[in-house]
């Protein structure tokens, strides 16, 4: 994963009154919709995610709060996970999580799903993995490639099979991330170190209340 590096977004103090800042956030919210809807067209996964990946920055780095504070509410004990919209053509899902201080994944894939991810607030520590070996069949190893520190405004697009990765927040504050999946992801799998190598296992994925 790749993430594209942005100078500071402006302040979002001083944002004015609170009906216009509700306004504008709904406004904010469809402009992201109708980018991505028009992104999601897109035939060939790669231009696809660029195509999100360009909307996601820049609707971010417009500096205005969009995301309903219950978004933004972290969880106990894990990260949360909150889903934001799903499109009625079950075309993809945006989802925004919320990482606590120490809070993280284990290393996972994303079962085959494209995906991009955006910070929103904080920042996030992205370490991407390559595999060798089959994980139907035997025990994998897995080789280390980039550690990104991504700040809010920056996005990365994983498109299998270069889907290998973990998310952790390396501060003491909360950061969160938008992220825009193929379809909606229900599982992934996570590998388990173990004697000799990593393990698979299923991992189903819901909602945060």
């Amino acid at each position: 994963m790749e993430f594209t590096h942005h100078r500071p977004l402006p302040s979002r103090e001083g944002s004015g009154i609170e009906n216009n800042m509700a306004i504008k956030s709904e406004s904010k919210m469809k402009e992201m919709i109708r980018r991505l809807d028009a992104a999601v067209t897109i035939q060939e996964q790669k231009g696809c995610c660029q195509s999100v990946k360009q909307a996601l920055e820049d609707i971010v780095r417009s500096g205005e709060d969009f995301l309903d504070p219950h978004f933004l509410i972290p969880a106990d004990g894990r990260y949360a996970r909150r889903l934001v919209h799903k499109d009625p053509n079950d075309r993809y899902t945006v989802l925004a999580m919320v990482w606590d201080k120490g809070q993280g994944t284990a290393l996972h894939d994303h079962a085959g799903h494209w995906c991009v991810e955006c910070v929103y607030r904080g920042r996030i520590q992205v370490i991407s993995y390559s595999l060798e070996g089959d994980p139907d069949t035997e025990l994998v190893k897995f080789h280390r490639e980039i550690e990104i520190m991504a700040g809010p405004g920056e996005a990365g697009a994983l498109i299998p099979p270069f889907e290998y990765h973990t998310i952790a927040n390396p501060d003491d504050t909360p950061a969160v991330t938008i992220h825009v999946y193929a379809g909606e992801l229900d599982h992934c799998y996570i590998f388990n170190p173990v004697e000799g190598g990593f393990q698979r296992e299923y991992r189903e994925l819901t909602y945060t209340a």
